[in-house]
């Protein structure tokens, strides 16, 4: 079963080579579900016992169900659709040394930059166009091997191996075609839209790897793919809400964007998408601003955003006694400085779903001496005050455009967000 449900999520990951593609083909396992599509822009109408979902910028998600009785508060498993990459500038194309075009970009996020050289990359995102005196955005996938950001040899750089500072300007862009392609890139990705190029207004448009995913290791017990963090909770928490019984309480799939960036978008966690919807659910069913808090008072959330593993050839990097492993299932993640949002009531809640569905828990601090990451726990927290608890699965190679997680702890996380929606 944990093989099968790994091949999913490599499935689900390279129809996701953006936070745009990942929303829509959520989207896609949603209406499938019998989930209704509603627009922020139009008035709400509910019914008890509905399932629905909304989309901002089409790249955050949110899909939550009525209960047929009156609702006692939400139960909300929120996760990121963003991943670290390189962004295509406007203007992109550089001819260099009159001989080769590349391609202008700039980071977003924090990524690895080493794994990016000498490999095969595409282009995917969005583009803006006018349609019908109005504009409007369509997906675009550049589906072929099409860009490649090749390293400088040795011999140029006796020291490459010695530790190297990359400058994204200078080492980090990637290479299109010779002197003969200048000019061709806005055309690939107007061919791949099925627009004319003329037509193409505006762009949000990412590098992404095209390495596919794959499953290794002595007894196939690793899975290694690009955008682990965060697209595998993502995944992993649909799965458990769609089937979760959900009858009591408001039930929450909610994946939001930018958290790569800091969250401080329209669509990011420190955005009003959470509160927005969580209110109109209470508007649509006749409730007020004191329902709403009633009802928040007695939700809670988990935020769901990948975890450090301890790496083979660093462990002194790991706390001494918190020691997450791949496979050995979800970690629960502190931090003193509340980076994370666990508490004592928040963890032992978490432990207790765990132990109904039967699946093992680990735990994550960083070394009191190495500071670490946040993620969209806290920040959300601003926006829609709950009890919550911060999880992740464990990887290794966070932030590489191929990373490494166990195949056995998707299945892990999908049984706990099943019991915790039910």
């Amino acid at each position: 079963m944990s093989k099968e449900t790994a091949r999913e999520l490599i499935e689900f990951i390279e129809k996701s080579p953006t936070s745009f593609h990942a929303a829509a083909v959520m989207g896609e396992m949603l209406e499938d579900a019998g989930f209704v599509k509603l627009e922020e822009r139009d008035r709400w109408e509910l019914k008890r016992g509905g399932q629905y979902y909304t989309v901002r910028n089409g790249s955050a998600l949110i899909a939550f169900t009525v209960p047929k009785e009156e609702l006692a508060g939400f139960r909300i498993i929120a996760s990121h659709s963003d991943s670290p990459s390189f962004k295509i500038k406007e203007n992109p194309e550089i001819l260099a040394d009159g001989q080769y075009v590349k391609l202008n970009t700039e980071g977003y996020g924090g990524m690895l930059c080493a794994p990016w050289f000498d490999r095969p990359l595409s282009v995917a995102g969005r583009i803006a166009v006018k349609e019908n005196g109005r504009v409007i955005t369509k997906l675009v996938n550049v589906d072929r091997d099409l860009l490649m950001i090749p390293n400088l040899a040795v011999h140029m750089n006796r020291e490459a191996n010695n530790g190297y500072k990359y400058n994204l300007q200078k080492d980090m862009l990637p290479l299109l075609g010779e002197a003969s392609g200048k000019g061709k890139f806005l055309k690939i990705i107007a061919e791949a839209g099925g627009v004319e190029e003329g037509d193409i207004l505006g762009h949000d448009l990412f590098l992404y790897n095209r390495q596919p995913g794959t499953i290794w290791g002595a007894d196939e017990e690793f899975l290694s793919i690009g955008r682990l963090d965060d697209l595998q909770c993502a995944f992993a928490s649909l799965k458990g809400f769609l089937a979760g019984a959900k009858e009591k309480y408001g039930a929450v799939h909610c994946v939001m964007d930018n958290e790569e960036v800091g969250s401080e978008t329209k669509q990011g966690a420190a955005s009003t998408f959470l509160f927005d919807v969580l209110f109109r659910i209470h508007k649509a069913l006749g409730g007020d601003y004191e329902d709403y808090l009633r009802c928040v008072a007695d939700s809670f959330m988990i935020s769901a955003d990948n975890a450090h593993a301890v790496h083979p050839n660093y462990e002194d990097k790991a706390d001494p006694v918190n020691r997450p492993y791949l496979n050995k299932g979800i970690v629960i993640k502190y931090s003193a400085n509340q980076k994370y949002c666990t508490d004592g009531f928040s963890a032992a809640v978490f432990k207790e779903i765990c132990r109904r569905a039967e699946v093992p828990y680990q735990t994550f601090t960083n070394r009191s001496d190495m500071p670490g990451g946040s993620t969209l726990g806290n920040i959300s927290m601003a926006q829609v005050s709950v009890n919550a608890v911060d999880i992740g699965l464990p990887q290794l190679a966070m932030h590489s455009p191929y990373e490494t997680a166990g195949v056995e702890d998707t299945d892990y996380f999908i049984k706990a967000a099943r019991v915790f929606f039910e």
